[in-house]
């Protein structure tokens, strides 16, 4: 694989329906791949509103099995054609009454190879995600691709370091965010919380934000999306905070040994020490 991974992420205005916004990602991914990008990731249920923002059983129709529904194939037959790795944010109903916040990882060729649920579920205004998600059961996975190995956090997961330093201890090189997070105390951490992750855990972070007002919500989603290298310095510029945006970025991956070796966090860890961090 190339030392150097060309990258997309998209930050995206939801249309109104899932077919026009699946569509609306094929566009992009396709740009994506016109412009030399490898692996591409979208924003957390990303073929959906952001209906947590309310509590209403109608919602759970945007739900979907993973990975043999209609979204995820679609997604693997537009992996294929375009030789792009594709990070697919869904709702995913694994059977009735059970429901994840999950995101499918599939390969260049159009295998799935497997999906993240994730694992920490808030419950307050404006995010009310215990009415839809049960946490995630799938762990850390850290998936064998074609550029290189990918992990996947979900939104309110980048709030939690474990989950973080897990996905590097399991060898992510890069590490896709998607998210939907509206204005407010959040923005702050936003510009904080994974350029710190990625300085940690020694590697690169794909952090995604949806865009503009949804129907559900009485906040603007301020997308300002990025990627932040491990000696936590965005690589290029964030997106716009308001407008809908493709970024597609080159990722030096032999930075990933250099920083290791100069800053041996993995080396100097004391698990030994860390009992009292695992108690309830």
């Amino acid at each position: 694989m190339a030392n150097v991974v060309r990258a997309a992420l998209v930050q995206a205005t939801w249309t109104g329906d899932t077919e026009s916004m699946i569509a609306k990602h094929e566009e992009h991914a396709r740009a994506a791949a016109a412009q030399g990008a490898k692996v591409i990731g979208f924003q957390e249920v990303f073929n959906a509103p952001y209906f947590c923002q309310v509590q209403e059983p109608e919602h759970y129709r945007w739900a979907e099995p993973v990975p043999d529904g209609p979204t995820v194939r679609r997604m693997c037959r537009l992996a294929r054609e375009t030789g792009m790795v594709i990070v697919a944010p869904v709702f995913e109903i694994e059977q009735p009454g059970i429901y994840y916040n999950s995101a499918a990882v599939i390969d260049a060729d159009g295998t799935c190879l497997g999906t993240y649920r994730k694992h920490h579920i808030p419950q307050l205004k404006g995010f009310w995600e215990k009415y839809y998600f049960k946490p995630g059961n799938l762990g850390w996975p850290v998936f064998d691709t074609a550029v290189g190995k990918v992990g996947v956090y979900i939104c309110y997961d980048r709030h939690f370091p474990e989950g973080w330093r897990q996905l590097g201890l399991n060898g992510a090189q890069l590490v896709y965010n998607p998210s939907a997070t509206s204005r407010g105390l959040s923005s702050h951490l936003w510009r904080l919380e994974q350029p710190a992750a990625a300085v940690a855990n020694q590697y690169f972070v794909a952090a995604i934000n949806r865009v503009g007002r949804e129907e559900y919500g009485d906040d603007d989603f301020y997308g300002t999306s990025y990627f932040v290298d491990p000696h936590g310095q965005t690589v290029g510029d964030p997106a716009s905070d308001s407008k809908e945006e493709l970024l597609v970025r080159d990722l030096d991956f032999t930075v990933l040994d250099e920083v290791r070796t100069q800053w041996a966090f993995y080396r100097d860890r004391r698990p030994d020490a860390y009992e009292g961090l695992v108690r309830p």
